[in-house]
């Protein structure tokens, strides 16, 4: 690809032009009328930065560190399914991307290369892996010690899905399943080789998590969180971090906009844990919003998936490569040397 894409948008763009529709449909679309997709992107246009002048401040240090992880530069890529659907390296493509950017992919547990193949094609990646407890616990134990072997430095387990969202677009297109030779790899099931569906259950409890903390020494972050209850329910099972999120929109819709619940589980969590957030985040800006709101770090899905879909392994890296750059320009532009000047009174909403 040659075209200079300079925005977001603009892989959003050459993406759509590329894919299916009904993959473009699945990756872009969210559940019921979408109130919720629509949101997470509008929250962030409400809100206005207040820079500030004169501070000889310097090019700004954006480097972080999240639960022993280093990256170099406070945006990570979100668990998201099915990139071979975008491009045939699929998750290969992304971690090496992600390497190269020097920061933090989150594997999906619905893969379609498994977790260790992904490791494999990227030996330089810091990989966490994202877990949605299966009823059948000895199965989900299973998954664990591949995500271990294959070296992946945290465990993020979602818990806002008791039941898969329903998505109009999926129905209307007839899409419920991968075309053939696709899988999801991590969910092979090494004593009988097939592969396994992913079971949504509505009996997952705080429990579980405290069979997981028992289970594995990997630090655990809770994703999904979004009442600040729930937050405070989390810091007394022993979490290693929240992360906020909405499922981008998939799941329960008409859930406000993560940018706009972060401030809540902030207060709630009181600097105990990290807190990272999801949701909406298409530009350098949105990023130091969320940071200035209190985040630690963000996370990035679909922004990913249209740099896969655009252009491979070059399409990701250029993604994180512009976010990375526009994260350093508003910090020059707002008179910050790092991240640790971030704070709440640089935001205004309109």
């Amino acid at each position: 690809m040659t075209a200079v894409l300079p925005a977001i948008r603009d892989f959003e763009a050459a993406a759509r032009a590329r894919l299916d529709p009904a993959h473009y449909d699945y990756f872009a679309g969210g559940a019921g009328d979408e109130v919720t997709v629509r949101a997470n992107e509008a929250a962030f246009a409400r809100l206005a930065l207040l820079p500030r002048v004169l501070r000889g401040a310097g090019s700004p240090r954006i480097g972080v560190t999240l639960l022993g992880s280093r990256a170099a530069m406070p945006v990570l890529v979100a668990p998201t399914a099915f990139h071979r659907l975008a491009d045939p390296e699929g998750e290969k493509a992304t971690a090496r991307a992600a390497a190269a950017a020097e920061t933090v992919m989150i594997v999906s547990m619905a893969a379609t290369v498994a977790v260790e193949d992904v490791a494999a094609a990227a030996p330089g990646a810091t990989l966490w892996f994202q877990l949605y407890v299966q009823p059948d616990m000895a199965f989900t134990e299973a998954i664990v010690r591949r995500a271990e072997a294959a070296g992946c430095a945290a465990l993020v387990v979602t818990v806002d899905s008791p039941a898969r969202g329903r998505r109009d677009r999926d129905v209307r297109n007839g899409f419920d399943d991968l075309p053939e030779g696709m899988r999801c790899e991590n969910l092979r099931d090494g004593a009988r080789g097939w592969v396994r569906p992913i079971v949504m259950s509505p009996a997952i409890t705080w429990e579980h998590v405290d069979l997981l903390r028992r289970m594995t020494r990997l630090p655990i972050v809770l994703k999904g969180v979004t009442h600040p209850a729930d937050a405070r329910l989390a810091l007394d099972h022993g979490v290693s971090a929240l992360y906020v999120s909405n499922h981008g929109g998939r799941q329960l819709d008409t859930v406000p906009a993560t940018v706009d619940l972060l401030p809540e589980i902030v207060a709630a969590v009181g600097g105990a844990v990290p807190v990272l957030v999801d949701g909406g985040i298409r530009r350098g800006t949105d990023v130091v919003k969320a940071l200035a709101l209190g985040a630690s770090a963000v996370a990035v899905g679909r922004p990913v998936i249209w740099g896969l879909a655009a252009d491979g392994e070059r399409g990701v890296t250029r993604v994180l490569a512009l976010l990375r750059d526009e994260v350093e320009h508003a910090l020059t532009l707002c008179g910050l040397a790092s991240l640790d000047d971030l704070e709440p009174g640089l935001v205004r909403r309109c």
